[in-house]
């Protein structure tokens, strides 16, 4: 090899897509330093991701435990037609799914608005008015099937396109936009009935 020629192989560069196959094959191997790289990098969008879809802290920290307890095994389907956290997002999806199938919990809108800011210039009226809201659209929202929750959160609230939410999920984007608007609609005639909107 001449001074022109550098095997790339051994050089080692900050975690980025460019490293990716050679960390996803760490992983794979169930590397505990290259699982704890994963974990580092993309723990805090995947957290935020089941929070939103899930509306309580404890059950996001339940998802993302599943999410890189399995991810040895799951990074096996990992194709790289995606980034890792698309990815990751994909096996939270999955794993979220199964925990609201399985748990079905009804959430406390007090735990939910208690994360939310607090507006310092609130009248009695509108806190008032904004907790009623919270309750509504938190029942609206455990009302909906878990393949609709999912489509809005994806889509509305963490404001993917739905060629990604689509890629997440591994369904068409027609599909997604379908469920989205049916979630949509679902919801509005939820807030309407209970005279909100």
């Amino acid at each position: 090899m001449t001074a022109a020629q550098v095997d790339l192989s051994r050089l080692t560069f900050p975690l980025s897509e460019s490293t990716e196959p050679s960390l996803v094959e760490r992983v794979a191997s169930a590397e505990p330093a290259a699982i704890g790289e994963v974990y580092d990098a993309h723990h805090g969008a995947v957290r935020a991701f089941a929070r939103r879809l899930l509306g309580d802290e404890a059950s996001a920290e339940d998802v993302v435990h599943d999410v890189f307890v399995s991810l040895p095994r799951a990074v096996r389907r990992f194709r790289g037609d995606s980034s890792l956290r698309t990815f990751l997002i994909s096996v939270a999806a999955n794993h979220a799914r199964h925990h609201v199938r399985s748990a079905r919990r009804r959430r406390a809108a007090s735990d939910r608005l208690s994360l939310e800011p607090q507006a310092t210039t609130s009248t009695p009226e509108q806190d008032a008015r904004r907790v009623e809201l919270g309750r509504a659209l938190a029942r609206a929202m455990d009302a909906l099937s878990v393949d609709h929750r999912l489509a809005f959160v994806l889509c509305e609230i963490e404001e993917r396109s739905s060629r990604e939410a689509a890629e997440i999920l591994g369904i068409p984007d027609a599909t997604v936009r379908t469920r989205c608007h049916h979630a949509k609609k679902r919801l509005r005639a939820a807030l309407e009935k209970e005279g909100l909107q």
